[in-house]
């Protein structure tokens, strides 16, 4: 039967990352379609703690790697891993959520493996051997319909276009294998990372966005954020100011969301920004401009000076409390 091998990810806490749980989801649609069955690899110093949360996600087996050299992602380390065990099992598919970290990884296993390569997958069509799949592009405005023609296939996806699996499902086998590694030239030096009490961007269910209308005061933006326990995210041009940090940017180019509720506050709506948050459940736009492009894809729509009605949102929220 084929085999679609999935790549499992950890936060640097030890956590899996939930992207994972969409890529999961994806792999199963996949497995559908293809006739297969789903594998998921986890490579990590200890893998018991995640081994555990995997395995009743509905997938065939679930192969993991222990060794202090997995401790940290490092792409020469992970690569021949992976590679290594997808010839092992002569998987048919390898497939990752689309992260910072599968957008190193994914490409350098494609190669290793001789594999065709479709990124942000956001749906699979057709059956059997004639699976296709439909990735974005120029920033979402075409969607392209790839089939790809070698033995082994990679791929990410897009996690907002897949739901997250859910547990409760009958335990997968936990298969415990020998990593092949390598000797690599690089080595994990250190880990700095930016620590909020917000949510993370990319998982949170509501996200609040400033754009060049905040002219850099994101004060309001926080605010209103915060009241809602809701991530902070901005347009690139705030970022590309200075104004706030880089990893806020929303957009092509930047990390893309899909929460309950965006939003948007003096962001003009550029078609890069639109392709990062479009998916979104509900878009609320504020925009002085009544000809901004946000509107457009917007639910919820309002005309108006931001750092006028911020303020009132957060007032008639204080009122419901």
């Amino acid at each position: 039967m084929p085999i679609v091998l999935i790549v499992a990810e950890q936060q640097p806490d030890g956590n899996l990352r939930k992207a994972t749980l969409n890529a999961i989801t994806a792999g199963r649609t996949l497995a559908e379609k293809a006739g297969a069955e789903v594998h998921v690899v986890l490579l990590s110093k200890d893998p018991s703690k995640v081994s555990e949360e995997l395995k009743g996600l509905g997938v065939k087996a679930v192969h993991t790697a222990g060794a202090p050299e997995l401790e940290h992602y490092l792409a020469e380390v992970y690569t021949p891993v992976i590679a290594g065990l997808a010839q092992e099992l002569k998987a048919d598919y390898v497939g990752m959520a689309s992260t910072a970290m599968s957008k190193d990884l994914m490409p350098r296993v494609a190669a290793r493996l001789k594999a065709a390569m479709a990124s942000d997958v956001m749906a699979f069509n057709g059956s059997g051997a004639d699976v296709t799949f439909t990735r974005p592009m120029w920033a979402g405005n075409v969607f392209a319909e790839v089939k790809l023609t070698t033995p082994v296939k990679a791929f990410t996806v897009r996690a907002t276009e897949f739901p997250a699996a859910q547990g409760g499902l009958p335990a997968a086998e936990v298969k415990a294998f020998t990593p092949k590694l390598e000797a690599s030239k690089t080595k994990f030096v250190d880990f700095k990372e930016v620590k909020s009490a917000r949510p993370e961007l990319t998982e949170a269910r509501v996200v609040v966005s400033g754009g060049r209308g905040t002219k850099g005061d994101f004060k309001e933006i926080e605010a209103l954020a915060d009241q809602l326990g809701a991530a902070v995210g901005a347009s690139r041009a705030v970022c590309d100011a200075g104004w706030v940090p880089n990893d806020l940017q929303v957009g092509q180019t930047g990390k893309v969301v899909a929460p309950q509720l965006y939003i948007a506050a003096g962001i003009s709506g550029a078609i890069q920004h639109l392709a990062g948050m479009k998916s979104s459940k509900t878009i609320v736009a504020i925009n002085k401009d009544p000809e901004a492009p946000i509107f457009q894809v917007a639910d919820y729509g309002l005309v108006a000076d931001l750092f006028k009605v911020l303020p009132e949102l957060r007032q008639a929220l204080r009122s419901l409390e």
